[in-house]
């Protein structure tokens, strides 16, 4: 088990233990594990993104010159 580490301030602090971290995972892993289990459709939603954003880019470029 890991040592307390101590703040400048005097307080110490103890890290969670994997129980905790575990218990109750945060939004990013939730996400990041959906993304994974979604191989397909989370390609197919960037590909789309990135395709409609080049559109825009190009026809603002297109646009002001």
């Amino acid at each position: 088990m890991s040592q307390p580490s101590e703040h400048p301030d005097g307080q110490t602090t103890t890290p969670p233990t994997p129980a905790a971290a575990e218990a109750k995972p945060t939004y990013v892993k939730l996400a990041m594990r959906n993304m994974v289990r979604k191989r397909g459709t989370s390609l197919k939603h960037f590909a789309l993104t990135t395709i409609g954003m080049l559109g825009v880019f190009i026809g603002l470029a297109y646009l002001t010159r």
